[in-house]
């Protein structure tokens, strides 16, 4: 019921879903009379495949998530974080407010085995494939063991989802050197390089090595991450502002605009953050994905697809089983 598009975005993007997976079924929380009016609109299309369970309220996009915590749990979000909960569904999908989707998730879910604290993790193009960067703004201060947890979260969803069987990992710090960074990076790093994960270590990395893909992972603190996601998203809409202008500026570059529509259109498919499965919060006891606020039916049957895409990929037990090899004596 969240988002900026309401329940008329999730049901548009579970007729997609329905077509790309065939053997899944999917559960709607939410206001029963609005829901199925919409599905009811689909002339029955979805089937038995489709159910609906009533939530009487919702999570607004600017409460304070320990009030929704408090007061909200009668609302579609938490009903469908508890579906999880009790095995009834194995992921949840939301495009509602952040905080309140991982406060009630910490709450209801709780941590994998092994990790203090989860992240937010998101998928980015590079010049070669794709990267995960963790944490993009969960945690806003980190230690070395909490920069582990990083690690070990986005190479297993870079395993389980991507298919990369031995990723590339490397910590975002201020310089490749081995001297720069503060402890928490330096310490983080050496307790990386002796344990024995199914990745390949690549060391420090400095920011400009993520766009270039460098790395399969890069992991940082929740406040750079956050910082870096923000400028990378600033820096998208700049260069698509420019090039719009500029394709415009004549009836020459609008002849050439034309002559390179198509190579024009795979750059925008290539850089459109709704193909790239919103925010994915790792370490949870459960598979929870934030689709955008802003989003729409595309994006979120993309979330919907990572969605599914972790919970076959067993995602949380390659978790709690890597980081329950990494020994935290290593950094002493």
């Amino acid at each position: 019921m969240g988002g900026d598009g309401g329940p008329s975005v999730v049901v548009s993007a579970l007729a997609r879903s329905l077509q790309r997976h065939p053997a899944v079924k999917f559960i709607l929380h939410g206001d029963e009379g609005a829901l199925n009016e919409l599905i009811h609109k689909r002339k029955g299309r979805f089937g038995q495949r489709v159910a609906v369970r009533h939530a009487p309220t919702r999570v607004a996009m600017d409460e304070k998530p320990s009030f929704a915590l408090r007061r909200r749990r009668d609302s579609s979000m938490w009903r469908a974080i508890e579906s999880v909960k009790t095995g009834e569904a194995e992921a949840v999908v939301s495009a509602g407010n952040t905080g309140a989707l991982m406060a009630m998730s910490m709450y209801q879910l709780g941590l994998i085995d092994g990790i203090s604290r989860p992240a937010i993790a998101s998928v980015w193009p590079t010049q070669r494939s794709q990267v995960v960067v963790l944490d993009c703004g969960a945690n806003v201060e980190c230690d070395a063991e909490q920069l582990v947890d990083f690690a070990v979260m986005g190479e297993a969803f870079a395993r389980a989802v991507l298919g990369l069987p031995k990723p590339r990992v490397g910590l975002l710090n201020v310089g490749s050197e081995e001297v720069k960074g503060h402890e928490a990076v330096k310490g983080a790093a050496q307790i990386l390089r002796q344990a024995k994960l199914p990745m390949e270590f690549a060391g420090f990395i400095e920011g400009n090595h993520i766009g270039e893909g460098t790395v399969d992972v890069a992991v940082t603190d929740g406040f750079t991450g956050n910082v870096t996601l923000k400028t990378v998203e600033g820096t998208a809409k700049l260069i698509s502002f420019y090039l719009k202008r500029a394709l415009k500026r004549s009836l020459l570059s609008r002849l050439g605009a034309l002559l390179a529509s198509g190579a024009l259109l795979a750059l925008k498919r290539k850089l459109d953050p709704r193909a790239y499965g919103g925010g994915l919060m790792l370490g949870l006891n459960g598979v929870v994905v934030k689709s955008h606020g802003s989003t729409d039916a595309l994006g979120f049957a993309y979330a919907i697809d990572t969605a599914i895409d972790m919970a076959e990929g067993g995602i949380n037990r390659s978790i709690a089983t890597d980081r329950a090899g990494v020994r935290p004596e290593a950094a002493a």
